[in-house]
């Protein structure tokens, strides 16, 4: 698929091992976001600063799983002109293989639980660019400078402020995206194991990788490094702003919402951001105090409008409407 390969930045030492451990098995009370836990002594001791990993709160199921099969993939090795068994299973034994082993992974997590992850929470993909625009579309890409191209500036769900750069902590079952150009194409994608923090404030992304160069195994990058585009979420963290051509899930969310204000018809519910949502987004803009009207669905727009929805559905009879037994 023309993935290019990423510069190596030095093995992991397999005593980090123990962190998939600690990631996956520490109780959810202990998880709660922006705090962290040390390192172990003998994982601290094989980096040139202490680390401490940084919890990020309950780890989705699908990544549990996902996780899970990448780490037993340790060590695999492709064979001669990029062979492996990820590239055959997705249609070319001989493709450069980043995208295609997390897919593999994803899909014998699958086979494994009866889960249908595949396409749902993780694309099944293998060109440059295909699986950032997948996530684009689902509303769960996040720029690492906080701004996506063609749509706008983006926040984390219910924050009052734009999403500064690296603000976004990388979760485990996360894909990160590298770009080595300045057209922000996607040349290399790499499964987030954990994040940890170094002593001077650095943020390291730790991750499993295949095809760097030539066999899964563990990595770890610089949040900061300018060659980090942004990272595909397991979970709904962010939001973006939505203006003319933006399509995805997030535009039909927002219509539908508009729609139930009274400010959208039905039929223009389409997933596409249009003339008519234009339209019915500045008509919301001049209810709202001092905003500037537009028609772009920025941070302050959509919160107020996610907030009318939510007295709404407070003022509604059905919501407290109690089944008798």
């Amino acid at each position: 698929m023309g993935w290019g390969e990423c510069a190596m930045r030095g093995n992991r030492r397999g005593v980090l091992a123990m962190l998939l451990a600690l990631c996956l098995l520490t109780g959810p009370a202990a998880r709660a976001q922006g705090t962290s836990a040390a390192l172990p002594a003998a994982a601290a001791t094989a980096t040139p600063q202490p680390e401490t990993v940084i919890l990020t709160g309950e780890i989705p199921e699908a990544a549990r799983q996902v996780l899970a099969v990448a780490v037993g993939e340790l060590g695999y090795a492709e064979g001669p002109n990029n062979l492996t068994k990820y590239g055959e299973w997705a249609g070319d034994k001989n493709a450069a293989w980043c995208a295609e082993f997390i897919c593999w992974c994803v899909n014998e997590a699958d086979r494994l639980h009866g889960t249908t992850w595949l396409n749902s929470v993780y694309p099944n993909y293998g060109g440059q660019n295909t699986g950032r625009d997948w996530y684009i579309t689902r509303g769960r890409f996040v720029y690492r400078r906080g701004n996506c191209p063609g749509w706008g500036y983006q926040w984390l769900r219910g924050a009052d402020h734009l999403l500064r750069k690296n603000e976004y902590i990388p979760r485990p079952g996360d894909l990160i995206f590298f770009s080595y150009n300045a057209a922000g194409d996607t040349e290399h994608v790499a499964l987030v194991e954990y994040t940890t923090r170094k002593a001077d404030g650095e943020l390291i992304v730790h991750v499993l990788e295949g095809n760097n160069p030539s066999a899964v195994q563990r990595n770890a990058y610089s949040l900061n490094s300018s060659q980090v585009l942004g990272f595909g979420t397991v979970s709904d963290v962010v939001d973006t702003t939505m203006r003319m051509a933006c399509k995805g899930d997030k535009v039909l969310q927002l219509q539908r919402r508009l729609a139930r204000l009274g400010f959208l018809e039905e039929k223009h519910q389409t997933g596409e951001y249009g003339s008519n949502t234009k339209q019915a987004v500045a008509a919301w803009q001049r209810i709202m105090d001092g905003k500037t009207v537009n028609g772009i669905a920025d941070r302050e727009t959509q919160q107020s409008i996610e907030a009318a929805i939510q007295r709404l559905e407070f003022e509604s009879p059905d919501t407290w409407l109690v089944e008798e037994d």
